[in-house]
């Protein structure tokens, strides 16, 4: 595991240079959006390390739900996010989670975690916890709301205070020092073009729009330059 977080960390680190060395807004978008990814994932091996051994392969629920939750159990990982002065939104995409019973939708706060449970749906519960804010929430204030196959998570902050991340690891996996990339050995234009390329062949349909998009109003520019 070991291995594989220092792999991440070294892509971030070419990531970021990267986008240092871009001039295109889109593509720095693009860019910006895989180093969060790596980020996430490098805290989610993290959390696990930390993780009880007995328990590491089984998601981790709270006293007041686990004697609910029964069946197949699903974690969840992915999700959005975004913020307001007042509230940190969490958005997690559920396939068809509004033709489900309210009452199997239920949300739990606690100043600094969260947790998302939804039961049987589909025979499966699935569920969505995270640990270690970067800041204090106020449980009394949160809420959550089902839209169509979405979950949408109303934490409210205890003050008005920009989040940089959502949790303590992710900044602390961002801090850290990472491995610097010798540019002057090949030109920055040369891998940012390699892993456009390597993006568009392998992203969803929306990414390849938003790369397409970003390649012909750059080759245009340079056209009419």
């Amino acid at each position: 595991m070991a291995e594989k977080i220092q792999e991440l960390r070294k892509d971030i680190a070419e990531l970021e240079s990267l986008e240092k060395h871009s001039t295109r807004q889109k593509v720095k978008d693009i860019l910006s959006i895989e180093i969060r990814k790596l980020i996430s994932e490098i805290v989610r091996l993290e959390e696990e390390g930390r993780t009880n051994p007995v328990s590491a392969d089984a998601p981790s629920i709270s006293s007041k739900t686990s004697n609910k939750v029964h069946g197949v159990q699903v974690k969840l990982n992915n999700y959005g996010w975004d913020q307001s002065n007042k509230f940190i939104k969490f958005y997690v995409t559920l396939k068809d989670v509004q033709t489900i019973a309210p009452e199997n939708i239920k949300c739990e706060f606690t100043s600094k975690s969260l947790e998302l449970v939804v039961e049987n749906m589909e025979s499966k519960n699935y569920i969505l916890k995270i640990n270690h804010l970067l800041k204090t929430i106020d449980p009394s204030q949160s809420d959550w709301k089902v839209k169509k196959d979405m979950v949408i998570i109303n934490a409210a902050k205890s003050s008005p205070d920009h989040w940089s991340h959502v949790t303590e690891w992710e900044k602390k996996a961002s801090d850290k020092k990472l491995p610097n990339l010798d540019t002057d050995k090949s030109d920055p234009s040369d891998g940012l073009m390699s892993l456009m390329k390597n993006m568009y062949e392998s992203g969803d349909d929306e990414m390849k729009r938003t790369i397409a998009k970003a390649w012909t109003e750059s080759q245009g520019k340079q056209h009419f330059g």
